[in-house]
């Protein structure tokens, strides 16, 4: 039955991986600052020719990821002209797909076809894996190129062309681009490269490798000869700065981090499924351990590497990521850890496909009862997360909700004579939150704005004429979101937005502003308010 199975594992997962992703995509994913500066960056890269050295900014300071993840989604910008988001995520969610055929290659590789199917349907239906597949945010891409970074390392390490090392190493730099901390998969697929090398000649495979991460960070290289090493600066500042003052102690770290890396991709976030993610979390330790000296050759090769794999990501994220032991309602928490998923679903597939060939061997009342006790595990951690999928349509109401919101805006200038070519203020509350998620919707309908991030203007800002008064802008749009409420000091819908603006008001010594021509909730928690233009000091 499994080899007729076999047959059609692939085509039926990836039809599956598809049907779960891809229908009433453009509502589906989150759209905040983050997105919004995403396509803006990709419009000013295939329209103007501003070609980004560096990737989106992380949340240490003014450190980077890498700019080839814009260089991979520019393709499909051009095609567009850097004016759909919608075609954007499509790209994302094909990777997701395609993310679910590589870890049912990798896990039939190693153990056969039942690993493969279970590994790939895991995958194919794990909430996570949906959500990372809706919306366009750089870690996205990170499944995938994981899962081809550990597929081109197995079939290396296997005896098959050296080549498949080159596959490997390119796979492991996208990683690398798409989060900083994806760097945490190199010694994961390096260290097996290096007993390779000492156990065969692999020819000239190590310069190949060498080329594939030069050029991988050739964009970085370029940015710090012409900026004075900014980002090298700004990784030292961080380094050298207290990251884990207000955390918890390094051994209550390692449990939150290793409970997050593992259960992430079987059950979500742990603070929706704490109880579900301790059991899943069990499971692939007991999987790892079982699997260790038992069973095949190539099985256990596999459960001591992905093991050890998992281990070293956990120590190196409690070191070097100690915000992982907070989570923050309402933020995405998954790009830390991505690049861990495919290790841990490929466990999931081996240590289910392992307990039914025990079964079969032991038969008899305790073979049945291993085989059905895996049986049983499988299904509800399937059950889990068919039932508790994405919803059909994100709580923010996705890009849909931000055109609308921009289309409100522009409405309300217009009313008051504002023309597309007059530049508009866009302002946050908290200041340091990007403002780009109404931005880029402005700037995408022909509205000239001056856009302020907490690191300079938006891509796509026009700037201010004359010396920069608020006399030379001809309207405020402002923006306040009532998750950071706490560091705002006042609530928005008003009482916040009276601190910076009002109708009597000034922003800052800029002079004051118009009369208030419209506030609004464009998203839950997230209010828009347009001011008309500003008066002469």
């Amino acid at each position: 039955m499994i080899a007729r199975l076999d047959r059609w594992a692939l085509p039926m997962l990836l039809v599956l991986a598809a049907w779960l992703r891809l229908p009433g995509l453009a509502m589906r994913g989150t759209w905040d600052g983050d997105q919004g500066h995403d396509m803006l960056v990709l419009r000013a890269f295939v329209r103007d020719g501003v070609i980004p050295l560096l990737g989106p900014p992380t949340s240490i300071g003014d450190v980077h990821h890498g700019a080839w993840y814009y260089y991979l989604l520019s393709p499909i910008a051009a095609v567009t002209g850097g004016d759909s988001p919608l075609a954007v995520v499509a790209v994302i969610a094909l990777a997701g797909v395609a993310a679910v055929g590589v870890v049912w290659w990798l896990a039939r590789s190693i153990g056969g076809p039942l690993a493969g199917l279970v590994a790939g349907l895991v995958l194919a239906v794990s909430t996570a894996a949906v959500d990372e597949s809706t919306f366009i945010w750089n870690p996205n891409f990170i499944a995938l190129s994981s899962a081809i970074a550990l597929a081109g390392a197995w079939r290396a390490w296997l005896g098959g062309t050296p080549r498949w090392w080159l596959v490997a190493a390119l796979a492991t730099a996208i990683t690398m681009q798409c989060h900083v901390l994806g760097v945490a998969l190199l010694p994961i697929v390096g260290v097996p490269f290096v007993l390779d090398a000492r156990r065969r000649r692999l020819g000239r495979v190590p310069w190949g490798i060498a080329g594939i991460f030069a050029v991988g960070y050739l964009p970085l290289a370029v940015n710090e000869l012409t900026t004075g090493f900014s980002e090298t600066r700004a990784a030292l500042e961080y380094l050298g700065g207290d990251r884990a003052s207000n955390a918890p102690g390094v051994l209550d770290r390692f449990g939150i981090v290793g409970l997050r890396v593992v259960s992430w991709p079987l059950v979500g976030l742990i603070t929706a499924a704490f109880l579900p993610a301790v059991a899943a979390t069990a499971a692939v330790v007991a999987i790892i351990a079982g699997l260790w000296r038992a069973g095949s050759r190539p099985v256990a090769v596999a459960a001591r590497w992905y093991g050890l794999g998992l281990l070293w990501s956990v120590a190196f994220l409690t070191v070097a990521a100690p915000s992982l032991a907070t989570v923050i309602p309402g933020l995405p928490n998954d790009h830390y850890h991505a690049f861990a998923d495919p290790l841990v679903v490929v466990l999931i597939g081996l240590g289910v496909a392992a307990a039914v060939e025990r079964s079969r061997a032991a038969g008899g009342v305790a073979g049945g009862l291993a085989g059905g006790a895996a049986a049983v595990a499988l299904v509800a951690l399937i059950g889990w997360n068919v039932t508790h999928l994405p919803p059909a349509v994100h709580v923010d109401g996705g890009y849909p909700a931000a055109e609308g919101a921009g289309t409100r805006v522009l409405d309300a200038l217009r009313g008051v004579g504002v023309a597309s070519d007059d530049v508009v203020l866009v302002r946050s509350l908290p200041s340091f939150k990007s403002t780009e998620a109404v931005a880029y919707p402005l700037i995408r309908s022909g509205q000239a704005v001056l856009a302020e991030t907490p690191k300079g203007t938006a891509p796509g800002s026009v700037g201010a004429s004359q010396d920069g008064a608020a006399g030379s802008w001809r309207g405020l749009v402002l923006l306040c979101d009532q998750l950071f409420r706490g560091a705002i000091g006042a609530d928005c819908g008003g009482p916040a937005e009276s601190v910076v603006a009002s109708d009597a008001g000034g922003v800052g010594t800029a002079g004051a502003w118009g009369p208030l021509l419209d506030r609004f909730e464009a998203h839950p928690g997230r209010w828009v308010s347009v001011y008309g233009p500003a008066r002469a000091p």
